[in-house]
């Protein structure tokens, strides 16, 4: 679904949905499963999809689709959000951009139909109409192929791997059959459509005495000045906390807030980007904050495992404040995480 701009924020809420809403040709905003490209000129390739942290390839989050408003240029308009999901490292974090005019090599110039489209089966696509293929595992860009039968394509030599593991030793070499069997690899995220709604205006009333931290244990030894710098630490961060949870407590089940240009909620003071933090666009303009991923995502996502998993409190993309033309392939924006600190 796409986003329509309000003055106020835009809330996004993931729900389930038939396959074919999910699918390029109707501009989804979806969490999981394999991404539903907008254009197919200038994908990123498994180097720019590696985790940069650990070098394992990332595993497609979300898709956003934000056309502009007034922007021929940015009719279609959609961004990609990848993270590492391999254990011990899952930090690492990447977004995209691409757009496209309403007259394209891909798309109808009429809007998609709402009704589903005859061919609704659940067979998995794996090449784009420009001849591309795409990996079998993550259904991104898979220039290896398999040297045994050389229709199976993959990212990278791990995916490869995973699918060997999971049926494609038994199935390789059967090519009549290969493009519907692609097994779950337990990879992917579980799929859903994102909804978006306006945010209400209206904040619930809190009483100032909610959530307030219990002191326990003996304070004696402790230097008063230190117990003023922690006593400051700890009603800033509660203050903000606090702030955070009002602002969702309408809508919690809420997964990301839309707002471009506006500024986004922190769920702690520690950890906030500064100015410098944010890099210029390569074209030279500065980045504004676009949109924010929510803690609730990750109940969706099912990431939970023994040891480290995927985890943040809140992730803030920023975005090319011009839009620029580079967005025409698929060029990189950036991802701020904000992780949940405990106060002293």
């Amino acid at each position: 679904m796409a986003i329509v701009r309000a003055g106020a924020a835009e809330l996004g809420f993931a729900e389930e949905a038939p396959a074919w809403r999910l699918r390029s040709k109707q501009f989804p905003s979806k969490v999981g499963g394999r991404p539903a490209w907008l254009g197919e000129a200038g994908l990123p390739g498994p180097a720019e999809l590696a985790c940069s942290l650990c070098g394992r390839p990332l595993a497609f989050v979300l898709q956003l689709y934000a056309p502009l408003p007034g922007r021929a240029d940015a009719f279609h308009r959609g961004l990609f959000l990848f993270c590492c999901r391999a254990p011990p490292c899952c930090a690492g974090l990447r977004v995209f951009r691409n757009q496209l005019p309403r007259k394209n090599d891909f798309y109808s110039h009429e809007p998609p139909p709402e009704e589903p489209p005859p061919d609704t089966g659940e067979s998995v696509c794996l090449r784009l109409k420009s001849g591309a293929h795409l990996c079998r595992v993550c259904g991104c860009l898979g220039p290896k192929t398999c040297s045994r039968c050389r229709q199976a394509h993959y990212c990278s030599k791990d995916h490869q791997a995973v699918d060997w593991r999971s049926g494609h030793k038994q199935a390789c070499g059967q090519a009549d059959n290969l493009d519907n069997t692609v097994p779950d690899h337990n990879f992917l995220f579980p799929e859903f459509e994102i909804v978006i709604e306006t945010e209400d205006e209206i904040t619930p009333e809190v009483s100032e005495k909610d959530d307030e931290p219990e002191i326990i244990g003996s304070m004696g030894e402790v230097p008063a000045e230190e117990l003023d710098s922690m006593a400051k630490h700890e009603s800033r961060e509660d203050k903000i906390f606090q702030e955070f949870k009002n602002k969702i407590a309408l809508e919690p089940e809420q997964i990301l807030r839309y707002g471009r240009g506006l500024a986004p909620i922190w769920i702690s003071g520690e950890n906030v980007p500064q100015e410098e933090d944010i890099p210029d666009c390569p074209c030279g303009a500065k980045r504004i904050f676009e949109f924010q991923v929510m803690p609730q995502l990750l109940n969706y996502l099912k990431a939970d495992r023994l040891g480290k998993s995927v985890d943040w409190g809140i992730l803030a993309v920023y975005t090319c404040a011009e839009s620029c033309s580079l967005g025409t392939s698929y060029t990189e924006e950036f991802v701020w995480k904000q992780d949940v600190t405990d106060t002293p």
